[in-house]
C-alpha cells in the first residue's frame, strides 16, 4: 500500500525514524495504514496494550514498551526478546515508548493509534505532543481523520485550498493566523474551541505565536 496525503504536511515513511503505535483505536484509514506497512521493517515501536492487535494484523514490532499490564501471555511469549517493561507510573505507556525511541537515537517520530476508545486518554495523548516538541523531537500524531502537529514561533504549514484546519492553544499567548478563511491577528485564545474549524485558502498557511499550539489538518477527501 503506497497512499500518501496530497499535501506535504505529514511526514512520509523516509522522514520517520519510527512509528509508535499506541493502544487506542487501531488505524483504518489508508494513510496511517500505509505508513504502518512501510515502517514494518524494524521501525514499529508499540505500547504493550497494542501488541496483540499488531500481531493479529501481521506486524512484528521492533520493541514493545510499557508497564506490562495490557499484553496477553501469548503475545508476551512471542515478543519476549523485545519486551521492555517500565513499571514507573509517572508517565503513560505512550511517553515510555517515545522515551525508548529517543534512547535508540530516534527523533523523527509518527504516532498512530493514540485516539479513540477513551476520551480522557485521547486528550492526554494529544496534549503530550507539546511536551515531546519541547524536548526537541520532530513528532506528529496521525489519526483516521488527519494530523496533529505541535508548533511554536513562526511556522508555515503546507495545505490545500479548502483544507480544514484547527488550532488548539495550550496557553494564552497571542496567536496570529494568516491565509485562512478566518484570520487572526495577535488574538489571545482562552478556550480550546476558539481557533478551531478554520479553512486554508491556498497551498500554505502561516501561524505566529510565542506560546505552544497544536495544529490539526484533515486529509484529502
Amino acid at each position: 500500500m503506497d497512499i500518501l496525503p496530497d499535501f506535504s504536511g505529514p511526514k512520509n515513511a523516509s522522514e520517520t525514524d519510527a512509528v509508535i503505535l499506541a493502544a487506542g483505536d487501531f488505524p483504518t484509514h489508508p494513510i496511517p495504514l500505509g505508513l504502518l506497512a512501510r515502517a514494518a521493517e524494524g521501525r514499529i515501536i508499540c505500547c504493550d496494550g497494542a501488541a496483540d492487535r499488531l500481531l493479529r494484523e501481521g506486524f512484528t514490532p521492533l520493541a514493545v514498551v510499557g508497564d506490562g499490564d495490557s499484553i496477553s501471555p501469548e503475545a508476551r511469549r512471542r515478543l519476549s526478546d523485545r519486551l521492555h517493561i517500565e513499571s514507573e507510573q509517572d508517565t503513560n505507556d505512550l511517553s515510555k515508548a517515545v522515551r525508548y525511541a529517543v534512547s535508540q537515537g530516534m527523533r523523527h517520530l509518527t504516532i498512530l493509534g493514540a485516539t479513540g476508545r477513551r476520551e480522557d486518554h485521547t486528550l492526554g495523548n494529544i496534549s503530550l505532543l507539546a511536551d515531546y516538541q519541547a524536548r526537541g523531537l520532530d513528532v506528529e500524531m496521525w489519526t483516521d481523520y488527519g494530523v496533529f502537529t505541535p508548533a511554536t514561533g513562526c511556522q508555515t504549514f503546507a495545505s490545500r485550498a479548502g483544507q480544514q484546519v484547527s488550532v488548539f492553544c495550550l496557553d494564552d499567548a497571542p496567536l496570529t493566523l494568516r491565509d485562512v478563511r478566518w484570520p487572526l491577528e495577535g488574538r489571545r485564545i482562552t478556550r480550546w474551541w476558539q481557533a478551531t474549524l478554520n479553512e486554508a485558502l491556498t497551498d500554505r498557511f502561516r501561524i505566529e505565536t510565542r506560546g505552544c499550539i497544536i495544529v490539526f489538518r484533515t486529509y484529502a477527501d
